[in-house]
C-alpha cells in the first residue's frame, strides 16, 4: 500500500461510515441498509468486489469501487479483491447491447496477473485485515457441470433471472437476444459470493450499480446455502455533467497502466475536468476530507479561472495511481509545454510524449528538412506554408525560433539524441522521433 492512502482510522460506527459514501456519492442502493449498519457495527466484516480481466489494464472507472473497498478497510473491514480469470471467459452482459468477444484463455491468465500487480498497491495486506486477492478460476476450472446445475442451478428462477435488467435490456432490443454463455454468467459471480463465504466469512459484496441483479443473486444464494447473513451494497457509475462518457477522451480510454495511458496525459485528464463535474470527482476518486473538499467548492465558485479544484483533483489522484516521481514528471512536462523552458524535460518525458502526451512521426532518415517535417507532421497544409510560417518566426524546434528555412535536421542538436519537439504558434505541438 502506499503510504499517501488513506490511513487506518480504527473502528467507527458503520451508520458514519455509510453517511460518508452517501456525502461523496459513493452510495447507489443496499440490500437492506438498516441490516448493514448494524451487521458492520457487529465487528470486523469481510468483504468482495470483483474485477473481470475484459483487457490487460483497469480504467478509471475501476477506481471506485476499488477505492471504496479501501474506505472500508480504513474503517477496520477485510477486504477482498476478486479477479475474475473465469468469469471472464465467460464475459459479463451487464451494461453492454451485444455479446463480448470470447478471449483466448491463455490471454485472459496473462491480463489476470498484469491487473493482480496493478491492483495490490491499493490495498494493505498487513495487519489483522489484511487484503486478500483471490481468482475465481481456482473453484471454477474443476467444476462437475451436472453437479452445479444440481447445486446451484436449482435455487435460480429462469422467469426471475429474465426480470434482471442485465438481461432484459438484451432481451428487450430488436435484433438481438443473449447467448446461454452469458446468460449464465449471473450463476457463476452468485457462486463466487457463495464460496468467498465458505472460504473467508465474507457477507458483503460491493460493485457499481449495473451489478445489482447479480450481487443480489449471490446475497440470496449465500442465504440459502449457508443460512447466514449476507449483503449488497452497490456505488454510482459515474457521469459527466455534459452526459459525455466519463473515462473517454479523443484517444480513447483513460488506463490505469502508464504504459497504455501516460502519467502525464493521465494528469491532464483530471486537470481538464469541468467546474461542473471536479467537486463531484474530488469527492469520489480522492481520499481529501469533505471539509476541505467543501472549502475547495467555495473557491471553485468564487475563482473559478484559478483552476484550483482541478490542480488539487489531478495532483492527488495522479500521486494516488502512479506515485510521486510519475506525479513529478507529469507537472514538468505540463510546464514546459505550456509556457517553460524545454531544458528541464528528460528522456523520460519525452517517451510519454511518444507514447500518447501529442502527435508524433517517427523518422528513419539521418537529415530531413525543416520545411518538409513540418508540412509532414501537419503542423502546416505544405511547404509553402511551411517556408511562410519561418519567414514569421512562427516556427520553432527544441524552443529555438527558426530562421532558415533550408535548414536541414539531422540529429546533431535533437534532445537526447533523439527527440525534436517543434511547435507552430503557442498551442500547436509535433514530436519527431529517430525511428
Amino acid at each position: 500500500m502506499r503510504p499517501d492512502f488513506l490511513p487506518f482510522e480504527g473502528a467507527l460506527a458503520a451508520e458514519m461510515l455509510i453517511d460518508e459514501l452517501k456525502r461523496r456519492g459513493l452510495f447507489a442502493q443496499a440490500s437492506d441498509e438498516d441490516g448493514l449498519v448494524q451487521h458492520l457495527d457487529s465487528g470486523s466484516r469481510t468483504l468482495y468486489c470483483g474485477f473481470d480481466p475484459t483487457a490487460e489494464s483497469l480504467q478509471i472507472g475501476n477506481l471506485v469501487p476499488l477505492l471504496t473497498l479501501r474506505r472500508f478497510q480504513a474503517k477496520g473491514h477485510r477486504p477482498i479483491l476478486l479477479l475474475g480469470g473465469a468469469t471472464g471467459l465467460i464475459g459479463d452482459p451487464s451494461g453492454r447491447g451485444d455479446e463480448r468477444n470470447l478471449n483466448d484463455s491463455g490471454l485472459v491468465e496473462v491480463w489476470v496477473e498484469r491487473i493482480r500487480a496493478q491492483v495490490e498497491p491499493f490495498l494493505d495486506f498487513s495487519g489483522n485485515v489484511a487484503a486478500v486477492i483471490v481468482n475465481n478460476l481456482d473453484w471454477t476450472k474443476d467444476l462437475d457441470v451436472i453437479g452445479f446445475l444440481r447445486d446451484i442451478g436449482k435455487h435460480f428462477s429462469v422467469n426471475a433471472m429474465i426480470q434482471r435488467e442485465s438481461v432484459k435490456s438484451r432481451l428487450d432490443r430488436k435484433g438481438e437476444g443473449i447467448s446461454y454463455t452469458e446468460f449464465s454468467y449471473m450463476l457463476l459471480q452468485a457462486n463466487d459470493f457463495l464460496e468467498l463465504a465458505r472460504r473467508h466469512g465474507c457477507s458483503v459484496q460491493i460493485g457499481g450499480s449495473d451489478q445489482w441483479g447479480n450481487i443480489v443473486s449471490g446475497m440470496d444464494l449465500v442465504r440459502r446455502q449457508l443460512g447466514g447473513e449476507a449483503f449488497a451494497l452497490t456505488v454510482p457509475l459515474v457521469t459527466k455533467a455534459d452526459g459525455t462518457k466519463f473515462g473517454k477522451t479523443a484517444a480513447g480510454a483513460i488506463w490505469l497502466d502508464p504504459a497504455k495511458t501516460s502519467p502525464y496525459v493521465f494528469y491532464q485528464f483530471w486537470l481538464n475536468s469541468s467546474d461542473d463535474d471536479v467537486i463531484k470527482f474530488l469527492k469520489v476518486f480522492t481520499f481529501i476530507g469533505l471539509d476541505e473538499i467543501a472549502e475547495l467548492e467555495a473557491t471553485v465558485a468564487s475563482e473559478p479561472q484559478s483552476r484550483v479544484g482541478q490542480l488539487r483533483l489531478a495532483e492527488h489522484v495522479t500521486n494516488l495511481v502512479h506515485g510521486a516521481k510519475a506525479l513529478a514528471s507529469a507537472k514538468r512536462i505540463s510546464e514546459c509545454l505550456f509556457g517553460g523552458s524545454l531544458e528541464t524535460l528528460t528522456e523520460g518525458d519525452l517517451e510519454q510524449l511518444k507514447l500518447d502526451g501529442m502527435d508524433c512521426t517517427q523518422l528513419a532518415e539521418d537529415s530531413v528538412g525543416l520545411l518538409f517535417a513540418a508540412a509532414e507532421s501537419g503542423l502546416v497544409p505544405s511547404r509553402g506554408a511551411a517556408r511562410k510560417l519561418v519567414q514569421s518566426k512562427g516556427l520553432s524546434v527544441n524552443g529555438i525560433v527558426q530562421d532558415d528555412s533550408e535548414r536541414n535536421l539531422d540529429w546533431s542538436d535533437a534532445l537526447f539524441g533523439r527527440f525534436y519537439l517543434m511547435r507552430r504558434g503557442k498551442k500547436n505541438w509535433h514530436l519527431l522521433v529517430r525511428a
